[in-house]
């Protein structure tokens, strides 16, 4: 169908957690994914020509990546889709022009990718973003890019605000950085080293790193366009310089977001399904039918389904999340209702995400009479009864979400602004109440 009109209209302020009274017994298609979606607008953007993308996420992260590459001289189009959340977008490459500020809202992937990509502009780039996510760390790439050659004026803040003197081109090499902080700072590079004169010798000197699924999706997608990527190591990459080949490509549904949904199967007792899973993926949210199942629940595929169904109860365990730690609030929101404590370990990175999101999680579900121990890289929640209350979002999409799924079994819940789904899912507040009713939502 044509939807090139499409425009979803999100809840927005306070949002009363519908409870569930029944087992729930939904099949809910997601948007695509966020991740995806930004990475295959940025290789769309310096490609040998014109290529679609189909069925991409239209939210305000990929709205922040579209207006960010329009700005810079990239065309993008909305053509009509086939898909049911919005049009297909046709991005034409262009030469990079700069002189322009760009405003990355709340988007981390646009804040991370964007950077390298503004030092390949021919004019400055101001970037800046939402005054809460200011604190987001940004001198990991900021030392890397001066590292490259490229001259980055920050004030001495190592934060946004900051610009990128353009120069039109990068000379590329060795360049070492410790991106414990964030996989974001490599897929950056990485995203825009095949324009880099030499290419990118690509060393991570920190200890750990964290969501190596996100990185593998960086190497993928390049790599299915023609780009030549090596690891000689650990922690190292070396990107060939070149023009990645212009294609259609289909992005698949987010995974992650799709947590929220099969959680809620868990908790009421019941069985949901997500329509177009795939057999293979560099997400993250990839690993949520072996993280649930560990959890109690039961899982199976069929076609093209991927199927929760509610065990004799939610296990509590010990998880290490480094590889997808944007699962952790929907964990979380499971683990307060699990038969013995969950400790969540490997994710210290997220308390620089929108928010704090351990202390967040932490302080939410002590306001609602729940036992948790913050630790240094995670969580240890011991089950207790909750009771309703207020639920704050703290500017952050999946903590919005985690506040319905515990609404679910706590009466009363009150998140104070839902519309921080907006973020990576505009559509969430239909699909859950469709979900509820058992419409296929």
């Amino acid at each position: 169908m044509s939807n090139d009109r499409y425009s979803p209209a999100p809840a927005r302020g306070a949002y009363r957690a519908p409870e569930s009274g029944s087992p729930v017994h939904a099949s809910v298609t997601v948007p695509g994914s966020k991740s995806l979606t930004n990475r295959e607008l940025m290789i769309a953007a310096i490609a040998d020509g014109p290529g679609r993308l189909l069925r991409p996420l239209h939210s305000d992260d990929s709205r922040r990546m579209i207006e960010a590459l329009r700005l810079l001289g990239v065309g993008i189009e909305e053509v009509p889709s086939d898909g049911e959340f919005g049009p297909d977008l046709l991005v034409t490459p262009a030469h990079l022009t700069g002189g322009t500020t760009i405003d990355c809202g709340q988007a981390g992937t646009v804040m991370r990718f964007i950077a390298p990509l503004a030092g390949l502009a021919a004019e400055d780039v101001h970037l800046t973003a939402d005054e809460n996510a200011l604190h987001r760390p940004m001198g990991t790439l900021i030392t890397a890019l001066r590292d490259l050659g490229v001259d980055v004026d920050d004030e001495g803040t190592w934060s946004l605000p900051f610009t990128v003197r353009g120069r039109g081109r990068i000379r590329g090499g060795r360049v070492e950085i410790d991106a414990s902080g964030s996989s974001q700072f490599v897929s950056g590079l990485l995203l825009a080293a095949p324009r880099f004169d030499v290419g990118l010798h690509l060393v991570h000197t920190g200890e750990h790193l964290p969501s190596l699924p996100h990185i593998d999706m960086t190497i993928e997608s390049l790599s299915r366009r023609g780009i030549r990527i090596e690891r000689p190591a650990v922690g190292e990459w070396l990107v060939e310089a070149g023009v990645p080949r212009a294609k259609d490509v289909a992005i698949e549904p987010d995974l992650s977001n799709a947590a929220p949904f099969l959680g809620a199967a868990m908790l009421t007792g019941g069985e949901v399904s997500i329509s177009g899973w795939p057999l293979h993926s560099t997400q993250p949210g990839a690993l949520l039918p072996e993280i649930l199942h560990a959890m109690g629940a039961h899982t199976g595929r069929h076609a093209g389904a991927l199927t929760v169904r509610a065990g004799d109860g939610i296990r509590g365990l010990e998880l290490d999340l480094s590889a997808a730690s944007e699962l952790t609030p929907t964990i979380a929101g499971l683990a307060a209702f699990a038969d013995g404590p969950t400790t969540i370990r490997g994710v210290a990175h997220i308390r620089t995400h929108e928010t704090d999101r351990i202390s967040a999680l932490a302080g939410n579900l002590r306001a609602l009479g729940g036992e948790v121990e913050e630790l240094a890289d995670g969580l240890r929640i011991t089950p207790r009864r909750l009771q309703g209350g207020s639920w704050p979002a703290h500017h952050d999409h999946r903590m919005a979400t985690t506040g319905a799924l515990v609404g679910l079994r706590t009466p009363g819940v009150e998140i104070d602004d839902i519309g921080t789904t907006a973020k990576t899912l505009p559509e969430f507040t239909l699909l859950w109440e469709r979900m509820l009713t058992g419409a296929t939502a």
